[in-house]
């Protein structure tokens, strides 16, 4: 097993402009992870909370969402190393990103000049899940840690397509990335929900195949589910009760003094809300039943 480097830190919520004051406030009374999304804020003009909440003792995380690592190109480098920079900035012990593309070939000529180049998704595609495309994977990921000055954890994502030349399960895919690569695994079990929900399969048969001895931390999210019975990953509703199910298994399979979980919300965001989700994560931590 790999230990986590943040491994211990307890239940933690994601810093958001609209909540950076009681992060700053949970963080002088007992909170010590957090998160913030990498390309919202820069390396060389943190703000001011998010130092100050640094300062206090708040382990802090960058999480990228613009490498596009299963991309067919290899990943830009300044994103790589601004991504390391923000990581050195915040004195943090690993950075994360996702299993996904986001940007592919080059924009139809004609294309405005910020899109030149390339043709953004505008969000988070899975990946083929083949040999091939598993091969690209781990050497845009190995090219992604060589430049980075601390470990790299990456994510399972929320996905609503399979592609047809799918050969293996995401546990099996991910399993092979960690094995081959040695990076880090962050579980999001709402995107493993949501996943499920879309694509069919039991989340927790699969969650016990994911590489659960390489987990750095673990995500949680709110969500709905439609009138045809299909999970919406929103991050912006209260978590379900399926996904917090989910949660205490996984920390029934790890231990209590394990990776620490990540509450994530990106809209609807509201220092009470906040607080009372986190409350809701707290006892699904505490109610695992983990064998002594």
């Amino acid at each position: 097993m790999s230990r986590s480097p943040v491994a211990g830190l307890g239940v933690g919520a994601g810093w958001r402009p609209a909540i950076a004051d009681d992060i700053l406030a949970q963080s002088r009374t007992g909170m010590q992870f957090s998160e913030v999304v990498a390309e919202n804020v820069s390396p060389a003009d943190l703000p001011a909370s998010l130092v100050a909440a640094r300062d206090a003792g708040l382990t802090v995380v960058p999480h990228g969402v613009t490498l596009g690592l299963a991309g067919a190109q290899h990943p830009d480098p300044a994103r790589i190393d601004r991504l390391g920079d923000l990581a050195v900035a915040l004195g943090s012990p690993l950075v994360s990103e996702h299993v996904a593309f986001v940007r592919s070939g080059k924009a139809p000529a004609g294309t405005d000049p910020l899109h030149a180049d390339v043709i953004e998704a505008g969000h988070l595609v899975p990946a083929a899940r083949t040999t091939d495309s598993l091969a690209v994977l781990v050497d845009n990921v190995r090219a992604t840690q060589a430049r980075l000055p601390v470990p790299l954890a990456l994510e399972n994502i929320a996905a609503t397509l399979a592609w047809p030349e799918t050969s293996m399960d995401e546990p099996e895919f991910l399993t092979a990335l960690t094995e081959a690569t040695g990076c880090f695994f962050l579980l999001d079990v709402a995107n493993l929900h949501a996943t499920c929900s879309a694509l069919g399969g039991d989340p927790r048969e699969q969650l016990e195949r994911m590489p659960l001895d390489h987990v750095a931390y673990i995500h949680v999210a709110g969500g709905f589910t439609d009138t045809d019975g299909v999970y919406w990953d929103t991050h912006a509703h209260d978590m379900t009760d399926d996904v917090l199910d989910l949660l205490t298994h996984v920390v029934e399979l790890l231990g209590p003094d394990g990776p620490p979980v990540l509450l994530e919300r990106d809209s609807d965001v509201d220092a009470d809300v906040v607080r009372a989700e986190l409350t809701r994560v707290r006892h699904a931590v505490q109610s695992a039943r983990v064998p002594t």
